[in-house]
């Protein structure tokens, strides 16, 4: 099942570029907000897995919005993958990584124009997204799955400079400017996959490669992840757990890297779909004014 988010309403894809508008399929027992259906997820899931949807909405790319567009919390997980960590110049993480939070401001959908933060270095990290489907509160993690309603893709675009800046990091800030947080195209629920622990993800600028790995190579897992977070904080229905990021951010290369007004960001994560991001700089919007 896949739910996304429709020019704000909750909808069931069907098929490529079509869907089912939960609110007018379901008699108005669920939406049409999308955040609401995370909210009765059980119920939801229950429904739709029944219910026999006929397609009454056609979409485009930029008709979509972040697939859960009013998380209470949204968490994101540090140093997960080991060569990332190598290439940020620390141990690989034994314990729970560097958890960190992104405002709710920076959320977006799936197609986007960035600003770039003047004067700043704005790098890339593709994310597998997981979405949390009920409460949860000291999750073993031989259950966890059973915890998260669904996947999505996500870019963890960080502002290095504000990030890092002293006296002390400040990564929820420099990771949440506007438009920072993409994602989408939509919730993909973890029935749809044959191994929800192993997918291909990565990105691009204007078409070369600079990101590529499988979340088979977290160092803790969507399960361990949401198992462990739980035993400290409890997570709600619809929270986001971004879960890392492999090696190839612009901050890690020799020369370092970062992003360029005009170009264009691809982000991908097998069995999910794409995020597209166009980037551009405030003085380039001044030259043509």
């Amino acid at each position: 099942m896949r739910i996304a988010n429709v020019d704000g309403r909750a909808t069931l894809v069907l098929e490529a570029g079509a869907g089912a508008d939960v609110f007018t399929a379901s008699a108005g027992q669920f939406g049409p907000d999308p955040h609401g259906i995370f909210e009765q997820w059980a119920e939801f899931r229950t429904w739709a897995n029944n219910v026999n949807a006929k397609v009454d909405v056609r979409f485009d790319a930029e008709q979509l919005g972040a697939p859960v567009p009013s998380p209470r919390q949204i968490f994101a997980i540090g140093l997960n993958y080991d060569a990332h960590a190598n290439e940020s110049g620390f141990a690989t993480p034994e314990q729970l990584p560097p958890v960190f939070t992104k405002f709710q401001s920076s959320l977006s959908g799936p197609q986007t124009t960035v600003m770039l933060p003047e004067g700043g270095n704005t790098d890339w990290e593709v994310e597998l997204v997981a979405v949390i489907g009920q409460t949860a509160q000291d999750v073993p993690v031989d259950r966890a799955w059973e915890y998260i309603a669904g996947l999505t893709v996500g870019q963890d675009i960080s502002e290095r400079i504000v990030q890092l800046r002293p006296p002390a990091p400040q990564f929820g800030l420099g990771k949440s400017f506007a438009g920072f947080a993409p994602t989408g195209p939509w919730v993909v629920t973890p029935d749809e996959f044959a191994n929800p622990d192993d997918l291909e993800l990565g990105c691009e600028i204007d078409g070369e490669v600079v990101q590529q790995g499988r979340t088979s190579a977290l160092i803790f897992s969507v399960p361990e992840l949401l198992s462990e977070l739980s035993r400290i904080v409890t997570l709600y229905p619809g929270d986001l757990i971004f879960t890392g990021t492999p090696a190839g951010v612009g901050m890690g290369r020799e020369p370092q890297r970062f992003l360029q007004d005009g170009e264009h960001l691809r982000s991908w994560v097998e069995g999910i779909g794409e995020l597209r991001q166009t980037f551009v700089s405030p003085s380039a919007l001044r030259m043509q004014h």
